[in-house]
């Protein structure tokens, strides 16, 4: 009877192969099958319309951008004064109101164009319109023109008067001041 048990013994390692072997199996190791070359061009093809696709649109809308933001810069030129505007018209609503007065005279004269002139000077602050008064500063030729040169006491070079003043719009001279100049009297 021990050797009919031993067959048993050895059978054992033989299921312990076999029970090794479907493990293995368990996991689907099939082989992978490879997509045709016609498949794989069909792909192929629809990504690249795809991309192409997608190519068209965002080229369609940068388009569409750069025609938006044209008509933009064009209404900003177009409109730009239209602010400025505004706040003149009160100022020529003043001039033709003091014109059309029946009873106009000298005092009423005056004190309409000084209110106007507040209106004015009023608008020109709201713009960002500086003038440019340069009575005794030395000539900058960025912002003053010399009309004259005159003997004076007055360091050389200094302004001593001003024939028309100047104006700046954010910094940038619109206008130059009108002035006359200092010489030493002994040149």
């Amino acid at each position: 009877m021990q050797e009919q048990d031993r067959p048993a013994d050895a059978s054992e390692p033989e299921e312990q192969t076999e029970s090794a072997t479907p493990e293995s199996g368990d996991h689907g190791d099939t082989p992978e099958i490879m997509p045709s070359i016609e498949e794989l061009l069909k792909q192929a093809e629809l990504a690249a319309k795809e991309h192409h696709d997608a190519w068209l649109r965002a080229k369609a809308e940068t388009e569409n951008m750069r025609k938006r933001a044209q008509i933009d810069v064009a209404n900003a030129h177009k409109y730009a004064l239209e602010n400025f505007a505004q706040q003149l018209l009160p100022v020529r609503d003043s001039l033709e109101a003091a014109l059309a007065s029946p009873k106009l005279t000298l005092e009423t004269l005056q004190d309409g164009v000084e209110m106007t002139l507040k209106q004015l000077i009023s608008a020109f602050e709201k713009a960002n319109i500086k003038e440019l008064n340069p009575l005794g500063e030395i000539l900058d030729p960025h912002k003053h023109e010399a009309m004259t040169t005159v003997e004076s006491d007055a360091p050389p070079n200094s302004i001593v008067s001003v024939f028309q003043k100047g104006y700046q719009l954010n910094d940038r001279l619109v206008r130059p001041a009108l002035v006359s100049v200092a010489k030493s009297k002994d040149s």
